[in-house]
């Protein structure tokens, strides 16, 4: 590994050692010039795991924390994301009453802001379907992303949003409405048009675009880290050499990896991103 002049953050990240390759693609990130990572936590199913209520999500925080700090002794610094992706919200809707599984997911969101507020994790995670669903599962989705926009707003911390392509330029609204500013709430998959903070796959075409129009943003992977689709959406490897190959193709300068990688993720989270 060569000496780094610049940070290399990952926004949106996910490592599972009992589904993927864990740690091996952790060393992968690090190896390829890659210091900091903002580790995501997995949805529920990836563990077996059907919530009843709230603390049920606990194991995969648990799990989460625990790969962190593995992760951590390989030398990469981890920023624990922890919530209930909003994907929950069909698995559970068809087992039990809708406005049940509305209590469910607001209850492991609040399993979350408290490992928030103790300091184990740094932000948390929230959304809607990203898929089309029938209207009253839209309305209890928009439901639950209003109420973890409260609970950042309260924390004061940042949120990452999984949600449908596009702008959500609606989600404005909703946190204003929270108390939260939009600079803290992070579109995870972004598209250049979003108001909120966008966290851009790393390979998206629009980011020379976004350079020169000094956009914030960071850069993700959304590496799933799951055996049954390897590579999804893209390697570990991913953000350190798009980042490099940006800089050496003069797409990006050196001043502009800080930018990217260590400014805003820096001001967005509250964190220290540094070498």
């Amino acid at each position: 590994m060569k000496d780094r002049t610049y940070p290399v953050t990952d926004d949106h990240i996910h490592l599972d050692p009992a589904n993927g390759r864990g740690l091996a693609a952790a060393k992968d990130f690090r190896n390829a010039g890659g210091s900091h990572i903002f580790l995501v936590s997995k949805p529920s199913g990836s563990f077996g795991i059907l919530p009843r209520r709230g603390s049920d999500f606990l194991p995969v925080f648990e799990e989460t924390l625990r790969v962190a700090g593995m992760v951590r002794e390989l030398g990469v610094s981890v920023f624990p994301v922890l919530g209930v992706h909003p994907a929950e919200i069909s698995r559970l809707s068809s087992v039990m009453p809708l406005p049940e599984a509305v209590s469910v997911m607001k209850g492991g969101l609040e399993e979350a802001a408290r490992s928030v507020e103790k300091g184990d994790a740094v932000a948390l995670k929230s959304g809607r379907p990203h898929y089309e669903v029938p209207a009253e599962i839209w309305n209890a989705s928009n439901e639950i992303l209003s109420f973890a926009l409260s609970l950042a707003a309260d924390l004061d911390c940042a949120i990452q949003l999984h949600a449908e392509t596009g702008p959500c330029s609606d989600v404005v609204a909703m946190a204003a409405d929270a108390g939260i500013g939009i600079d803290r709430v992070v579109k995870h998959y972004a598209t250049p048009d979003t108001e909120l903070m966008p966290s851009m796959i790393a390979t998206h075409p629009g980011i020379p675009d976004m350079v020169r129009e000094d956009r914030v943003f960071t850069m993700e992977s959304d590496y799933m880290d799951e055996n049954s689709r390897p590579g999804a959406v893209i390697g570990p490897k991913s953000v350190p050499r798009v980042t490099r190959k940006m800089i050496e193709t003069a797409i990006i300068t050196i001043d502009d990896a800080w930018k990217i990688h260590s400014h805003n993720p820096s001001r967005t989270y509250g964190v220290d991103i540094n070498l």
